[in-house]
């Protein structure tokens, strides 16, 4: 019996996560990116590190595209040096980032017009968790495609939730709880903001709120680094900018109104405006320094 074969492609925080599990977990797995670094950091952690998408997905079983967004799936998927130039049939595509629906069932159609299969496939849990091999996925697509899938996904993921037997419920999903995440983080750095402009400890709040019925995991998890005075982007804000726009897009079509999803969208454009989009996400917070002047920890040691 032939081993299996893996292909991750885009190897940032969270794509280089998931094709390091794979190789800690013993599949074949290549790795592309167009970061020369990260394809040299890939190698280094054992796996096969090439130059296009179509020679990562030369003989691959499943090929995970971890990339930012719909536009930049289809570039890896097209073109002479595309996934779909060399992609065997039955082989599975999985197309991890966060999308619109209907531009992941686009998507699905043109991979299997190509004789391939698709996973809607979006993930979530972040860099730790990727490489830990303990993502949650939020999946949709035929159980042929969950099936070959299945070496990688148990690699990868702590949590597989199958959603429905068509791309789109995946992407519907991920876009949910991206609504959640943006709406979360403003409002934790807007709580800190208040909590630091009314004299409390930073710490002191985060021992607190952490202990209490007002935490939440993006509390728990980006006020650390308003703690810390580390803004280096595990996840910038123009990548909120990009998910609550899909958010808001999704209304629209609908006719719904999201106003809440609407101002936290507002608070990372603000911080975009400020320079800040590709600076982590917490500096949402700096949106509310500059309107209520006070200092954030760590500001008196710079």
């Amino acid at each position: 019996m032939t081993a299996y074969r893996a292909a991750v492609i885009g190897l940032g925080a969270m794509g280089m996560g998931m094709a390091s599990s794979l190789v800690a977990a013993g599949i074949d797995t290549a790795g592309c990116d167009i970061s020369e670094d990260a394809r040299n950091a890939f190698a280094q952690a054992g796996g096969r590190a090439v130059g296009t998408p179509r020679e990562a997905a030369t003989g691959a079983d499943a090929v995970a595209i971890v990339v930012v967004n719909a536009d930049q799936v289809a570039s890896v998927l097209r073109g002479p040096d595309g996934v779909l130039a060399s992609l065997a049939p039955g082989s599975v595509v999985l197309g991890c980032a966060t999308m619109p629906p209907d531009a992941a069932q686009s998507l699905a159609a043109e991979v299997e017009a190509a004789g391939g299969l698709y996973l809607d496939a979006p993930i979530s849990g972040g860099p730790v968790k990727a490489a830990a091999g303990k993502l949650s996925v939020m999946a949709s697509g035929a159980q042929t495609a969950f099936d070959k899938a299945r070496p990688l996904l148990d690699a990868a993921a702590e949590t597989v939730f199958e959603l429905g037997d068509a791309p789109g419920p995946g992407s519907t999903m991920k876009m949910v709880n991206q609504l959640l995440a943006g709406v979360h983080i403003a409002s934790a750095m807007e709580a800190m903001a208040l909590a630091i402009k009314s004299g409390l400890d930073a710490d002191t709040v985060f021992k607190v709120i952490t202990a209490s019925a007002g935490n939440s995991w993006m509390f728990e998890n980006r006020v650390p680094h308003v703690l810390e005075n580390d803004y280096s982007p595990k996840s910038a804000v123009d990548i909120f900018i990009k998910d609550l726009g899909i958010v808001l897009a999704q209304g629209e079509r609908l006719d719904f109104p999201l106003p809440i999803s609407q101002t936290a969208l507002q608070r990372f454009q603000e911080a975009k405006d400020m320079g800040l989009g590709r600076a982590d996400d917490a500096s949402v917070i700096k949106v509310y320094q500059r309107d209520g002047g006070f200092a954030l920890p760590g500001d008196e040691e710079t």
